[in-house]
C-alpha cells in the first residue's frame, strides 16, 4: 500500500510522523473517513465541510490544503482502488513548548486508504448480519466540555465504551456500544448514529445532544423524506429503544446496519429499515 504524507506518496512502511507531532502527543488533530464508490468520493463536500468545521473549532482554520481531493484521488490511483475506505487526517504538526498551541501552524496531512467490497444493489455489506449492541455505562462527553462537532484523534470516550464490550476471556461480545449522555438520554454508538422505528415513525436523537452530525445520518433522513417516512428527532430514554419495533445504526463504512439484538433483547429487521437500506443501495448504485 501507498499512503499520502505531507504532499508525497510513500510506501506504507515509510508513512510515519514525528513523535513530537501534536496529533500523537495530544490528539490535537482532525480527521474524516469517507468511502469511494466506483472511484468516486461519496459526499465529498459534506465531509470536507465537517473537516473544516473541526479545524476551525481547533483554532487552525487554514490548514486544509487546496488540493486535498487531488491527494485523495492520487492515493486511490496509486493503490488501484475504486472501492475503498479513505481516512484524511490533519494535525497541528510539530510545535515547540507544551500544551498551549502556537499561532503558526505547519500541519501534518496524512491520507490512508483500504480496500472495501463493492457496495450498492449488487454489492456486499461490510457486516455479516444484523448488529449486536449493548447499552454501556460510559457516558458521552458533555457538549459544554467537548463540542460534539469536533471529530478529532482523541477517541478515548469511545474506546472506554468499547472496553465494556470485552469479556473476561478477551472476546468482544457486541458490535457496538450504545452510549447515553450525562442526563441518561440516548446519544449514539461509539462510531455510529442510532435510529429506531416506532409505529412506522423513524426516530433519532437530535443534534441538540452530544452527538456527531453524521453524514450518513443526514443521507438517511433525506431518503426517509423521499420515501414519505415520518421522522421525529428528540431526546429519548433507553427504554424507547427497548420498546421500538426496529433499530439500526448508520455510519460511513457500515451504511445502514440493522440491529438484531440490544443487550439480551432480539429485534427483527423491519420494513422501514429494509426500505431505507434499499434506497441507500440505489443511491450508491448511481456511482457505477
Amino acid at each position: 500500500m501507498q499512503y499520502h504524507v505531507n504532499g508525497e506518496l510513500v510506501p506504507e512502511a515509510e508513512a510515519t510522523v514525528s513523535v513530537d507531532d501534536r496529533g500523537f502527543q495530544y490528539g490535537d488533530a482532525g480527521f474524516e473517513t469517507l468511502r469511494a464508490y466506483g472511484g468516486t468520493l461519496f459526499k465529498w463536500a459534506e465531509h470536507l465541510d465537517r473537516l473544516q468545521n473541526t479545524c476551525e473549532l481547533l483554532g487552525m482554520p487554514d490548514v486544509i490544503p487546496g488540493d486535498l481531493r487531488e491527494r485523495v484521488e492520487a492515493t486511490l490511483d496509486a493503490n488501484d482502488l475504486a472501492e475503498a475506505y479513505v481516512r484524511m487526517s490533519i494535525t497541528r504538526g510539530v510545535q515547540p513548548g507544551a500544551l498551549t498551541p502556537q499561532p503558526e501552524v505547519d500541519p501534518t496531512v496524512v491520507i490512508i486508504v483500504k480496500e472495501l467490497p463493492r457496495a450498492g444493489v449488487h454489492g456486499t455489506p461490510r457486516w455479516d448480519g444484523p448488529a449486536t449492541v449493548k447499552l454501556v455505562e460510559t457516558r458521552r462527553n458533555h457538549p459544554d466540555a467537548i463540542p460534539p462537532g469536533l471529530k478529532t484523534h482523541n477517541y478515548l470516550n469511545g474506546i472506554l465504551a468499547r472496553l465494556e464490550l470485552r469479556a473476561e476471556d478477551g472476546r468482544i461480545e457486541a458490535d457496538d456500544g450504545i452510549m447515553l449522555d450525562t442526563e441518561g438520554y440516548v446519544a449514539e454508538g461509539t462510531t455510529a448514529n442510532v435510529f429506531f422505528v416506532e409505529d412506522g415513525v423513524l426516530h433519532t436523537p437530535s443534534l441538540d445532544g452530544p452527538i456527531l452530525a453524521g453524514v450518513t445520518r443526514d443521507v438517511v433522513l433525506e431518503l426517509a423524506a423521499d420515501l414519505d417516512i415520518p421522522v421525529e428527532t428528540g431526546r429519548y430514554r433507553p427504554e424507547r429503544l427497548r420498546e421500538a419495533d426496529e433499530l439500526f445504526l448508520t455510519n460511513t463504512t457500515g451504511e445502514v446496519w440493522p440491529i438484531g439484538k440490544l443487550d439480551d433483547q432480539p429485534f427483527e429487521v423491519g420494513p422501514v429499515t429494509e426500505r431505507l437500506q434499499a434506497a441507500y443501495d440505489e443511491l450508491v448504485e448511481e456511482f457505477y
